[in-house]
């Protein structure tokens, strides 16, 4: 089974995209790729030549790739709100209104023609064709135990590198030890040599695209036993991974009260 991590430039055009494999077991992974993209069109050709047709595997995106008509907020951006927002993790409201909506949502069509079909619900381990909309944001969080995002995005460039370095430290010393586990020694994007710009950017996609290919492989893995969904597939939805320690029952039923709330 392959996991796509892509972290789509929704927003500028560049993407990152990372590739997983699993082993025949299912509990190893194997980082086989992660690079930066210049358009949809670049992405898609590299998805065609490293996923065959009729190959299992399954995409994990950081963008909108389904939002309702006539809302201006999804429910599934506002649950990041409640469940996230003193940690600075909040979702960016999509709606159709927007100028990136056009692309996001033609990229969830692509992946559909391809025979990725929406999986916010799965049965764990099991073989198909799958995408999820997932945020690098909130799944750090939970996958490393953070009390608060990571400042890597926005700010001076000292700050955005420390939060980068931090990012491929936790990425190299995390994820090898969870379930699945990222295989070593692991082949992450270097930060260049010196200041910021286009180079750093490319790394920030790259990570971000590693970090969505983990949470597509744990989202398979586990399923709803470890993981959570906010809203659904007809309003859109986010998997997270689920907070440890938290039983799966009371973690569905604190989404649907918030959902209901919403």
């Amino acid at each position: 089974m392959k996991f796509v991590g892509l972290d789509f430039g929704w927003m500028r055009g560049e993407s990152g995209v990372a590739l997983l494999e699993t082993d025949d077991a299912g509990t190893t992974l194997a980082l086989i790729e992660v690079r930066a993209l210049p358009s949809t069109e670049a992405v898609l050709a590299w998805l065609d030549a490293r996923v065959s047709a009729d190959e299992p595997a399954l995409v994990a995106v950081d963008a909108p790739t389904i939002i309702p008509e006539g809302v201006s907020m999804r429910v599934a951006d506002k649950l990041t709100h409640a469940r996230f927002g003193r940690q600075h993790a909040g979702a960016y409201p999509a709606n159709r209104g927007l100028p990136f909506a056009a692309s996001t949502l033609a990229l969830g069509a692509a992946l559909e023609a391809r025979g990725f079909a929406h999986a916010p619900t799965i049965e764990a381990r099991a073989a198909g064709r799958y995408q999820i909309e997932c945020f690098p944001h909130p799944a750090m969080l939970r996958l490393f135990g953070l009390p608060t995002i990571l400042r890597y995005k926005k700010g001076p460039v000292a700050e955005r590198r420390a939060g980068l370095e931090r990012l491929r430290a936790l990425i190299d010393t995390h994820l090898v030890e969870d379930e699945p586990r990222l295989r070593t020694p692991l082949s992450l994007p270097a930060l260049p040599a010196r200041g910021g710009g286009a180079p750093l950017k490319q790394v920030e996609d790259q990570l971000d695209a590693v970090v969505c290919a983990y949470v597509g492989a744990h989202w398979w893995r586990w399923g709803p036993a470890r993981n959570e969904v906010l809203g659904d597939r007809e309003g859109g939805y986010i998997v997270v991974p689920a907070p440890a320690g938290v039983p799966p029952a009371l973690a569905a039923a604190r989404v649907a009260r918030r959902t209901s709330v919403a």
